[in-house]
C-alpha cells in the first residue's frame, strides 16, 4: 500500500507483523514510533551516515547491519558517500521524517551513527561531540553506572563541557558532550583515552578502560573508542533489538541521580517528546545559515557591502527597520525589517505608500544582515544591485503580527509621523504594501482565576457556596470580538492575536453567521496527534501558518448582540453561551455541576493540567483577579523571567530564570535546561539576543554564571517543575513555552511554592 508522510510517497508491506512478540509491538508501531520522535531525534543524526542494524523477521529472528543502502531504497533518500578500503560505501542520511518512516518499513530498528557529520559538500566534517560508553561488566547495577556516569560529568565540567546523558536501553549510559569541531577524530579519541584512563587511576575498584571482558566483572567498563571516525554509537531516540522496544534515551542529570533510576521503553519516550522534554536539544544539528543566499550574490572583494560570518550580529533593544534608496538599473526602495538575527527585506518600485487609499508591490528578496541598516554608497558595476544606496529612513519597528510568508503588520517609527504598514503576500515573490489608517483598539481585559485546592472548595460548599467544573486548558487566554462580521482576537495584555487562529472568522458564524457581533472569552490551544492539548506547539509568532490544529475553547460569553452579560451570574452567562453553535474549530466544552471528584477524573483522562472551579453566582469582573475562580492544577506549572543564557555547543543550553518576590523585586530562581526542541532553541537564541545585556538584572551564583550572557528581563515563559528547592530556586524545570500573554511585573511564585 502507498503511505504518504512529509510530502513523500512510501511503499509499505506488512504492518501488522509483530517485530516484538514479547509486548506484541508491530511495524505499525514503530513506525509511529519513528515519526513520533522525528522532531527530536532527526537534529542529532542529521548529516550523520547512519549504519542500520534490521530484524526482518523480529527481535527474535535473525539480525544484520546494513552500510550499503538498499537497491529498494525510495529514489528521494539523500546519500551520503565513504571510502572504505576495498569500495565506496553510499549511506542513507536522515534528513526528514519519510526517511524514518522508510527505515522502519525495512525494519531497521536500530540506528547507528558516527560522532561527525557530512558537510554541505560532501565531505567528513571534524566530531562535534565526543561520547563516552559506560558499559556494566557483570554484577554492576545501572545505578552504579549512574555513579560512574557523576564522575564524569565533574571531570567533563571541569574541562568546560556540559555532558548529556542518554541510557542506552541496553544495559549502560552514553555520556554526549557538544565540541565545536576544531579537533579531528584521532585528536577526540585520544583525550576521550585520557578520561577513562584518569577515572580508572581514581576509582581502580569500580572503573576500569581496558576492552578485554575478563577485566569487566565489578566494574564499569569506560569506552573511549567510539570517537574514532570509523566507529558509531547506537543513536539517541533509536530503539534497541531486545525483547521489549527499549529506547537509547537522554536524560536529565536529575533523572541519573535517582536512585530508581530504569531504562525507558517506546511508550515512555513517546509521552516524554509529548510533553516536550529533549534533554539532548543543545546537542543538535546547527541552524539554517539565513545569509547563506545574501553571500552567494557578493563578493567580499568586489563590493563595500558588509558580509559578516555565519552568525547573526547579536543587537541589543527593540527591533529595527530601514528603508533605502537604491539606484540600480532601476530605482526602487528597499524595505528591511528586523527579525531573528537578520533583515528581512523587500524591494518596493515605487516607494512605501503615503496614502492609505494607494496599495503598492513589494517584492521579496534574500534576507540581509543587521550590519546593512547602516550601509550607504556605491555597489560597483558588474555586482549584484550596482548602483547607488542611500538611507531614506530608519527607526525602530514594533511588529504587531508576523505569520511567516503571508502577512507582516508593524509600526514604524523614524523620521516624522510612526507610520502602520501591512505587507499582505499575493504569490512567489510578491507582496503588497499598504499603508494602514487604523490604529489597533484597546481590549477588554479578561477576569482572572487564584490558585486554590480541594480544601478551599470544601470551605466554600460549608457555607453554601456551589461551584461549576471546568477542564483547564493548556494554551493562550484569549478574548474574542466580533463587530460586523470582523473578528479580533487579543491577548491579555491586549497584544492582537488574531495571526494565530486562521480560522477565526468562524466566530462570527458561532455568534449567528455575522447577524449579532458579541464578545467571547476562551483559550486557544494547539492539539498533539492524539488530540491532546500541547502548550509547546503553539507560538506566538507562527503559530498560525505552521501547520497546527488548533482549537478555541470558549468558556464565557461577555456580550451578544449588543447585550452586555457580565452583570449575569455565571450559571445565566453559561446558558448563553451553550446556545451558541460549535464549528468544526470552535468548540463549547461541557462544564461539569457535580463533584470536583469527577472533574478532577475526566481531566486526568483527557490528559489536561488541571480544573477550573468557578461559583454559580459570580459576575464577570473585567481584569480582576477574583476568588469567585480557582484554578485546581494536576502538574506544577511556574511562570518566570528569563534573565540570562548559559552556553554549550550552541549560544543556548540552558536558560537562568527568575521570579518577582511579594514586593515585585526580581530574584534569581535557578537554571531551565530541559524540555526544548532544537526548533526551539534557535527561535529563543534569535529572540534573546536582541535584548542582550552587559550584566545581570539579578544576583546569580557565580557556577550557574559561568559562560553566561545576559539578557533584559523583558520576556516570560512558562515550565513544568517538581518544585521549588528551599533555595527559592525552580527544581528539575523543563521549558514548557513563551508566555506573550504576561509581563514581568506580574508573574509571582504560585500558591504551592510559597
Amino acid at each position: 500500500m502507498k503511505f504518504q508522510v512529509g510530502g513523500r510517497s512510501l511503499n509499505v508491506t506488512s504492518l501488522d507483523k509483530v517485530l516484538y512478540p514479547a509486548a506484541g509491538t508491530t511495524k505499525a508501531d514503530v513506525m509511529h514510533y519513528y515519526l513520533s520522535v522525528a522532531d527530536v531525534m532527526i537534529p542529532q543524526i542529521a548529516r550523520r551516515p547512519v549504519t542500520r542494524k534490521r530484524w526482518p523477521d523480529g527481535v527474535e529472528g535473525e539480525s544484520f547491519f546494513r552500510k550499503d543502502l538498499e537497491e529498494s531504497a525510495p529514489e528521494w533518500v539523500t546519500v551520503g558517500e565513504i571510502e572504505h578500503a576495498e569500495s565506496v560505501n553510499r549511506y542513507p542520511l536522515v534528513d526528514a521524517s519519510p526517511t524514518l518512516a522508510w527505515l522502519a518499513q525495512v525494519a531497521a530498528l536500530e540506528l547507528h551513527t558516527p560522532q561527525w557529520r557530512f558537510t554541505p559538500d560532501g565531505s567528513r566534517a571534524n566530531p562535534d561531540r565526543m561520547v563516552l560508553d559506560l558499559d556494566p561488566g557483570p554484577g554492576v547495577s545501572l545505578a552504579q553506572t549512574a555513579e560512574v556516569a557523576l564522575w564524569c560529568r565533574e571531570i567533563l565540567d571541569g574541562m568546560g563541557m556540559d555532558a548529556v546523558p542518554v541510557t542506552s536501553g541496553s544495559k549502560g549510559i552514553h555520556l554526549y558532550a557538544a565540541l565545536d569541531g576544531s579537533y579531528d577524530s584521532d585528536t577526540v579519541s585520544e583525550v576521550a583515552k585520557a578520561l577513562a584512563r584518569g577515572l580508572e587511576e581514581d576509582h581502580p575498584e569500580r572503573v576500569t578502560s581496558v576492552m578485554r571482558k575478563r577485566e569487566r566483572g565489578g566494574k564499569v567498563f569506560v569506552d573511549f573508542s567510539q570517537n574514532k571516525a570509523s566507529k558509531t554509537t547506537v543513536a539517541p531516540y533509536s530503539l534497541r533489538g531486545r525483547q521489549r522496544p527499549m529506547v537509547a534515551a537522554p536524560r536529565t542529570w536529575e533523572e541519573i541521580e535517582d536512585p530508581a533510576l530504569a531504562h525507558l521503553g517506546l511508550d515512555e519516550v513517546l509521552a516524554r517528546v509529548g510533553d516536550g522534554l529533549d534533554p539532548i536539544a543543545a546537542l543538535g544539528a546547527p541552524a539554517r545559515d539565513k545569509l547563506a543566499t545574501y553571500r552567494s550574490m557578493r563578493d567580499a572583494r568586489k563590493t563595500p557591502e558588509p558580509i559578516p560570518g555565519v552568525v547573526p550580529a547579536a543587537r541589543e533593544g527593540a527591533p529595527i527597520f530601514v528603508i533605502q534608496e537604491h539606484h540600480a538599473r532601476r530605482v526602487h526602495w528597499d524595505v528591511r525589517i528586523e527579525r531573528d538575527g537578520v533583515l528581512v527585506s523587500w524591494a518596493v518600485p515605487k516607494g512605501p505608500p503615503d496614502d492609505p487609499a494607494v496599495t503598492r508591490l513589494a517584492v521579496q528578496t534574500e534576507d540581509h544582515p543587521i550590519e546593512y541598516a547602516t550601509f550607504e554608497g556605491s555597489i560597483p558595476k558588474g555586482q549584484y544591485g550596482a548602483g547607488e544606496m542611500a538611507i531614506w529612513d530608519t527607526g525602530t519597528v514594533d511588529i504587531e503580527k508576523w505569520r511567516e510568508g503571508e502577512e507582516v503588520i508593524a509600526v514604524f517609527h523614524g523620521r516624522g509621523t510612526p507610520r502602520r504598514y501591512a505587507l499582505i503576500h499575493t504569490g512567489g515573490k510578491n507582496w503588497l504594501m499598504k499603508l494602514m489608517a487604523r490604529q489597533p483598539a484597546p481590549s477588554l481585559a479578561p477576569m482572572l482565576a487564584v490558585a486554590g485546592s480541594p480544601a478551599d472548595l470544601t470551605l466554600g460548599e460549608k457555607d453554601g457556596v456551589r461551584y461549576a467544573y471546568e477542564m483547564k486548558w493548556d494554551g493562550y487566554r484569549i478574548i474574542a470580538e466580533v463587530a460586523a462580521g470582523t473578528v479580533t482576537l487579543r491577548s491579555r495584555n491586549g497584544k492582537d492575536f488574531t495571526h494565530l487562529f486562521p480560522h477565526a472568522g468562524e466566530l462570527a458564524e458561532v455568534l449567528g453567521g455575522g447577524a449579532a457581533d458579541g464578545v467571547l472569552d476562551g483559550e486557544l490551544v494547539a492539539l498533539d496527534d492524539r488530540g491532546r492539548p500541547d502548550f509547546s506547539l503553539l507560538r506566538a509568532e507562527d503559530t498560525g501558518s505552521a501547520g497546527t490544529e488548533l482549537r478555541y475553547m470558549l468558556f464565557d460569553a461577555l456580550e451578544i448582540g449588543g447585550r452586555s452579560l457580565m452583570g449575569k451570574a455565571y450559571v445565566e452567562r453559561r446558558q448563553a453561551l451553550e446556545a451558541l453553535t460549535e464549528t468544526e474549530h470552535v468548540a463549547i466544552p461541557p462544564r461539569f455541576s457535580g463533584s470536583y471528584e469527577a472533574a478532577e477524573k475526566a481531566s486526568r483522562a483527557l490528559g489536561l493540567e488541571g480544573v477550573m472551579a468557578k461559583r454559580e453566582d459570580s459576575p464577570y469582573l473585567p481584569g480582576e483577579r477574583s476568588k469567585a475562580w480557582l484554578k485546581l492544577k494536576t502538574e506544577l506549572h511556574q511562570e518566570v523571567v528569563v534573565v540570562g543564557v548559559r552556553t554549550g555547543k550552541r549560544a543556548v543550553s540552558s536558560l537562568l530564570v527568575a521570579v518577582p518576590d511579594d514586593a515585585g523585586e526580581l530574584r534569581y530562581a535557578g537554571r531551565v535546561g530541559t524540555g526544548f526542541t532544537a526548533a526551539q532553541l534557535d527561535e529563543i537564541e534569535g529572540k534573546l539576543r536582541r535584548v542582550e545585556r552587559a550584566e545581570p538584572a539579578v544576583e546569580v551564583p557565580g557556577p550557574d554564571a559561568a559562560d553566561a550572557w545576559w539578557v533584559e528581563p523583558r520576556y516570560v515563559a512558562e515550565v513544568k517543575l517538581a518544585g521549588r528547592t528551599r533555595g527559592g530556586s525552580v527544581r528539575q524545570a523543563s521549558w514548557r513555552g513563551w508566555r506573550p500573554d504576561k509581563e514581568p511585573d506580574e508573574v509571582r511564585w504560585l500558591e504551592w511554592a510559597r
